[in-house]
């Protein structure tokens, strides 16, 4: 297998509306299979609503990709960018195709998810070769990268962005409680794959350099945030919401949120947690801030530009922390499906 011939670089996202009478549709993209009635798709849709109908998450991979072509000739780097979604235009199968139009043969795959799951990763790598499929023997050869939860570039805006809350609590700011957030999945794709373990040492490596950790005390939480799926399905917990009644119950003065799941502020952070959770703490009379998300950061683009060297030209690997749980290539059967429980069939 070759590592040195790419010729393009492929940017592999969620997607999400950009327009109120595709909110419903994009829904039922996402939980296609799953047998959720139009109903409830409608009440979810009202989270985008709020928002006019739209969706961040595009707008934002038209930034990450605007940076990336900037970043990448400072780096000797000359390869067309490609960009598909799972859920929502660009869909990836016409991407794929466009490539193969193209001439592209052999691409590497940049995935707006930096840790390890079957819906973080491993779907991912089912929808490209998926679409590979739909596009035939034209369709280039795709090696998506590694995963980069504790990747300097990633690690150290987050620390910036903590200060920065931490900053805006004033006086608060000593005292607060950091709490950090990551999507909640359920418990059967949890116990098959590192995501737990690579958000903990995401977010312990955040805190310690945030000073919030020493060897007599562990100023931090990971818990969860965005569940969906039936009540019966066991899923990680606790749910952000529980944990700031606990937080208040126990006397906590402050807190900041620190979305480390995520690497952009799209609406499971505008509405789970600028909304929602910002809600139930100032229900609660606890001062709150939220930290940002990389986005955008100038550190996090090179880490990108770092990730596709690592591969193109074998260049060093940059990573932090002692959680070795980062396969440069993921072995087969890693991170499986979770088994959903059987529909009733009367």
């Amino acid at each position: 297998m070759s590592t040195h011939n790419y010729d393009a670089i492929l940017i592999v996202s969620f997607g999400g509306p950009e327009a109120p009478d595709e909110v419903v549709p994009f829904l039922e993209n996402v939980t296609r299979g799953r047998g959720i009635p139009r109903e409830r798709l409608e009440q979810v849709g009202a989270h985008y609503h709020l928002f006019g109908g739209k969706s961040p998450i595009n707008d934002q991979c038209r930034a990450l990709i605007s940076a990336l072509e900037d970043e990448l000739p400072k780096h000797g780097i000359d390869l067309p960018i490609y960009w598909g979604n799972r859920n929502w235009t660009p869909m990836l199968t016409d991407t794929m195709q466009q490539m193969a139009n193209d001439g592209i043969t052999q691409a590497i795959a940049f995935v707006t998810s930096a840790t390890s799951s079957y819906s973080g990763c491993h779907q991912y790598r089912e929808d490209i070769e998926r679409a590979r499929a739909d596009v035939g023997e034209a369709a280039p050869v795709v090696h998506k990268i590694r995963q980069y939860y504790d990747h300097p570039g990633f690690i150290e805006p987050m620390v910036d962005n903590v200060a920065a809350s931490l900053d805006a609590l004033g006086n608060l700011g000593d005292s607060a409680r950091l709490v950090f957030t990551a999507h909640s999945i359920p418990i059967s794709m949890s116990s098959t794959s590192d995501y737990e373990a690579q958000l903990h040492e995401a977010s312990r490596l955040v805190a310690d350099r945030a000073g919030r950790t020493d060897s007599q005390r562990r100023d931090f939480d990971l818990v969860w945030q965005s569940r969906s799926g039936p009540p019966q399905v066991p899923w990680l917990e606790p749910d952000i919401n529980d944990h700031l009644e606990s937080l208040r119950d126990d006397g906590t003065s402050a807190v900041v949120v620190v979305p480390i799941g995520f690497i952009s502020d799209h609406m499971e952070v505008m509405y789970d947690l600028d909304t929602e959770a910002l809600a139930t703490a100032e229900r609660l009379e606890l001062p709150y801030a939220r930290a940002r998300t990389v986005g955008t950061d100038p550190r996090f683009i090179t880490a990108i530009v770092e990730l596709i060297d690592e591969r193109r030209i074998d260049a060093p690997v940059k990573a932090l922390g002692d959680l070795a749980v980062r396969p440069d290539f993921c072995v087969p059967g890693c991170c499986p499906a979770p088994q959903r429980p059987a529909r009733p069939t009367s």
